[in-house]
């Protein structure tokens, strides 16, 4: 569908969705970053609701300024996937083992690991600059540096929350693999440093808003926050590497006698900054549930853990930024579906999906998501559909 265009302060709002569909919180929380004096451009995704600090599903685009809570806590959480040459002929009738042992190699919820993984010792896993990486950490805020134990064992963990992993099936039968995590701990107090940092600098004192302050260009603050920011985002794409390897490697197990090979796999973050020019503009655009979709890009784009998810090709509409949605956005909060849902309507959701069917995943039921259907309607203007996924197999953390 093409844009609806939604009169703003200092930009105008473009959605990718019905505004009178768009819960009030999250349509003044729009307005509200409309107002920032920095801000260049304002895109709304159609999986768009209301989040922590800022809106979940907007793409914000600004010049010499960023705001750290429209990038999320979560930084650097995205999508891996990847195509095998199994088929569903090659699967066995109950997939409660293949769900068990993926579960055993890769921490889920609060786990982490024993002892941190070595990637020398992952099949496939590219190790080039990971001392560095490292090496790197002793330049982070020192606030977390005495967490570096723990952000080195929690990685390769899938963490808890819309976070899963899944065995999935195209419409051909071909087996897919994907999974869904980001930064774990570190990226998370990481940006709650720096959140907290930014409320207190002068020039946010006369916002609208305080969970919108921002680190503006040329200054210390900034230069401390891009460094982590950008450590960060590398964390959580190295810590999705490792679960693929992790997972490809159970798969390898499982399925020893069907030898199985592996496609290169297709990676994007929807929580992230990334540095773009627009109009011959640098801009530093923030996309806080949402992708990049540029012209030929790959994406991911997942629906809730009963329904099916999109593998995208980006067509490169400059008017979102070249974004697309992150996924199906939900459409109540997790204590409103606890409420509702009860462990029955779970099981009848996600029928035919071998997870986890109790009451600690309830607030991820399917009926609490938008339907993925009409989200991926929305946005025909944005992205092409490379595949579409169905899960037989959900692990949550």
């Amino acid at each position: 569908m093409p844009y609806t265009e939604v009169p703003g302060a200092k930009v105008p709002i473009r959605m990718w969705t019905d505004p009178s569909a768009v819960e009030g919180v999250a349509l003044q929380q729009l307005h509200n970053v409309a107002t920032l004096p920095w801000i260049k451009g304002l895109a709304v995704m159609p999986d768009v609701h209301y989040g922590k600090g800022a809106t979940v599903g907007s793409v914000i685009a600004m010049h010499g300024a960023v705001c750290p809570a429209a990038v999320g806590v979560d930084i650097g959480c995205g999508m891996s996937a990847v195509k095998t040459s199994l088929t569903a002929n090659d699967l066995p009738g109950d997939l409660s083992r293949l769900r068990s042992r993926i579960e055993q190699a890769i921490p889920v919820g609060r786990g982490m690991h024993d002892e941190p993984l070595d990637p020398r010792r992952l099949h496939g896993v590219t190790t080039a600059g990971w001392d560095a990486f490292w090496q790197r950490f002793d330049g982070v805020a020192e606030a977390v540096r005495f967490r570096r134990e723990r952000a080195a064992r929690q990685m390769g963990s899938l963490g808890s929350g819309n976070h899963f992993i899944e065995f999935c099936l195209d419409e051909q039968g071909s087996v897919w693999l994907m999974l869904h995590s980001g930064s774990r701990n570190i990226g998370k107090e990481l940006a709650e440093y720096h959140i907290e940092q930014a409320r207190k600098l002068p020039h946010n004192q006369g916002l609208v808003d305080r969970d919108l302050a921002v680190f503006v260009a040329d200054t210390p603050q900034m230069a401390a926050y891009r460094n982590d920011l950008f450590w960060a985002q590398e964390y959580a794409r190295h810590n999705r590497d490792l679960m693929m390897a992790l997972f490809q490697d159970v798969v390898r197990r499982e399925f020893r006698a069907a030898r199985p090979v592996f496609e290169p796999v297709i990676s994007c973050h929807h929580n992230y900054v990334a540095e773009e020019t627009y109009d011959g503009l640098d801009l530093l655009v923030t996309r806080k549930g949402a992708i990049r979709a540029g012209l030929g890009d790959h994406g991911i784009i997942p629906g809730s853990m009963g329904t099916g998810s999109y593998i995208v090709r980006g067509l490169g509409n400059a008017a979102s930024f070249h974004s697309a949605s992150h996924g199906a956005g939900r459409r109540m909060s997790r204590n409103a579906a606890k409420k509702r849902f009860t462990t029955r309507d779970l099981e009848e959701q996600t029928r035919g999906v071998e997870c986890r069917k109790d009451s600690g995943v309830v607030d991820e039921i399917p009926g609490a998501y938008k339907p993925i259907e009409h989200v991926m309607e929305q946005q025909r203007d944005l992205v092409e559909v490379v595949a579409k996924l169905k899960q037989v197999v959900c692990v949550k953390g």
